[in-house]
């Protein structure tokens, strides 16, 4: 089955090359250059993932990606005109999974869908059959990872895929250390460098907001400066 990508950008030549690349790897493409036929698309279409442009003619790409937050928890890849800090905190404070500057390569981008997908199939498709090893049970957490399910103390927490890895990685490792680095190689794949540490920050601080937690006294996630983050046993 073709996986289905929508992809949100007004600058036709952009939208155009990155479909063709797309299809080139076989995903069915749906294409808009405005916010407004996008929606339609979401409200009808079962999508895998999106692909969202933040400078949008009639809507921003963050108020885009707000939206489809509120039904949908597959994986948001922003694309972002400047190499600002702002624009990508703020695109993953509002629950994108990932961010590229603009100009990138196509084959970069690629490669990123393809690393968000593999995650979203491995870990958020719903199983038939739920195992014991599926089930993780902490301190009035409780995670479940064949239905990308959260509670805490009897109430679910709505987590973004990538706030839902983080957590499941560190409570996989609770009482170890679990190096910023050694989250986002596990989590996007990729080539660690320094800014790369903010985007797991912002992940951390918007896991923790809806956890209720906070860094000066931590209940679940404690910050060891110039480490990582760990969950004590």
């Amino acid at each position: 089955m073709q996986e289905k990508i929508l992809v949100v950008d007004d600058e036709h030549e952009i939208s155009d090359l990155v479909e063709l690349y797309l299809q080139n790897e076989n995903y069915t493409v749906f294409k808009f250059y405005t916010a407004k036929e996008a929606l339609a698309c979401i409200e009808t279409t079962e999508l895998d993932i999106a692909i969202l442009d933040i400078m949008l003619p009639d809507m921003s790409g963050f108020a885009l990606c707000q939206k489809i937050r509120e039904k949908h928890a597959y994986p948001i890849i922003m694309l972002t005109a400047k190499d600002q800090e702002i624009d990508k905190i703020t695109g993953l404070t509002l629950g994108a999974d990932d961010y590229i500057t603009k100009p990138f390569r196509p084959l970069e981008l690629v490669a990123r869908v393809k690393a968000q997908l593999r995650r979203y199939k491995k870990y958020n498709s719903v199983q038939a059959n739920t195992s014991e090893e599926s089930i993780i049970v902490h301190s009035g957490l409780v995670l479940n990872s064949s239905t990308h399910e959260c509670l805490l103390n009897e109430k679910p927490l709505d987590l973004t895929p990538t706030e839902f890895y983080i957590l499941r990685i560190l409570l996989e490792r609770k009482g170890k250390v679990v190096s910023a680095e050694e989250l986002f190689r596990e989590i996007w794949k990729d080539e660690y460098y320094t800014k790369s540490n903010n985007t797991i920050t912002v992940h951390i601080r918007h896991l923790r907001e809806k956890m209720g937690d906070t860094v000066e006294n931590p209940q679940y996630i404690k910050t060891i400066w110039g480490v990582g983050y760990k969950i004590e046993l």
